[in-house]
């Protein structure tokens, strides 16, 4: 039986045909040739020949790296979402084009994109966020390749430098008991916003995004289906814009349980169900915004200055610590693996280390 991917069909005469790509035609289509025979083995067999047989010698490419990147951003256009293509245009835009668009790219070197890696990390770039750009290379190189038969120049570029560990900054658990202590208290829009994150995980921009049709108060459950984000506008301007799309991936797509304290407050806030939660109105409010209400009400309090995604960090480590398991923890946050929520959520304190060792000193006690 034939597999996807194989190119092998069976003709209505009977016979079985196998196509094969031979190169590339001057309009940049692929060009393909076709073997036949009574069987399917057969026409694999002669198609594994063929292809060992093509000449893969790469095709004179007489575009200029920009021109090759365009390319790919029309290919792209339609099968990424909006953020993630906006995402991948910035990075084109501030680092690589600026330094090889004007290349041809026949030209291209791996000498010249190592010292192009070397000079962005010396510029104090991350090794993480270089090797994001590299990558992003490397996918319009492998898109030449594919495509046009154009050599993949970007095939042995690395970056070379070893990554840190960042330890993401919490707040303590009383700084954290102080602030949903507050927040419990003082009821607004805006603060009912960071108590959700708090008490749930949710990510700031699908918070922003919550219509009270999302919330279940009969059935205490919150649908994760949508976020907000702020991305560049595509008008070839610095302008920016704000999107409703779908979530970071599909495991982030879920539901949530409504903690009993969470539970009351939304009751008492409950708006008609097309409204946004916490714009009361038909139009989101935008991530910065409530951003900065969380700066802003940590200083008020006298708390340790974190972002709001730590709020996302400190949810995962206290449910840790609670004992929650951490395939219903990684649900919870709509992770694709428990990997992630273990390596990039889960903090532990000196306190709680403390604690784990005396728990093991106790099999020692006389």
């Amino acid at each position: 039986m034939a597999r996807r991917g194989e190119n092998i069909y069976k003709r209505k005469d009977g016979r079985w045909e196998g196509r094969y790509k031979t190169g590339i035609k001057p309009d940049g289509k692929t060009k393909n040739s076709s073997v036949y025979g009574k069987s399917y083995s057969e026409v694999k067999a002669l198609l594994n020949e063929k292809r060992k047989n093509v000449d893969r010698t790469a095709t004179v490419c007489p575009l200029t790296v920009k021109e090759l990147f365009d390319l790919w951003f029309e290919h792209q256009k339609y099968c990424v979402k909006e953020s993630m293509l906006a995402n991948y245009a910035m990075k084109a835009d501030k680092h690589i084009l600026p330094a090889l668009g004007g290349c041809k790219y026949e030209k291209l070197t791996v000498n010249m994109l190592n010292d192009f890696v070397a000079r962005k990390l010396r510029q104090g770039l991350s090794p993480k966020y270089v090797s994001d750009i590299v990558m992003l290379i490397k996918t319009v190189c492998r898109f030449a390749y594919k495509h046009y038969n154009y050599a993949n120049k970007a095939e042995s570029v690395v970056v070379q430098q070893k990554r840190e560990k960042h330890e993401f900054r919490i707040l303590s658990r009383s700084e954290q008991a102080e602030l949903n202590n507050y927040l419990h208290n003082n009821h607004s829009q805006h603060n009912i916003g960071i108590f959700i994150s708090a008490v749930t995980g949710m990510r700031i921009g699908e918070v922003c995004a919550l219509k009270w049709f999302d919330i279940d108060l009969e059935k205490r459950i919150i649908t994760v289906s949508r976020t907000v984000q702020r991305i560049a506008d595509s008008n070839g301007t610095s302008a920016t814009k704000v999107i409703l799309t779908t979530p970071k991936s599909n495991s982030s797509v879920r539901e949530i349980p409504i903690p009993a304290a969470l539970a009351a407050i939304l009751r008492e806030y409950r708006r008609d169900s097309e409204c946004f939660v916490l714009s009361g109105s038909t139009k989101p409010l935008e991530p910065r915004t409530l951003q900065y209400r969380f700066r802003s009400l940590l200083k008020k309090l006298g708390l340790t200055a974190v972002n709001f995604h730590s709020l996302r960090h400190a949810f995962a480590t206290t449910c840790i610590e609670l004992g929650v398991d951490v395939k219903t923890l990684s649900e919870l946050l709509g992770h694709s693996s428990v990997e992630i929520t273990l390596n990039r959520y889960v903090h532990s304190s000196l306190k709680r280390k403390e604690e784990c060792m005396a728990l093991f000193s106790k099999n020692f006690a006389a």
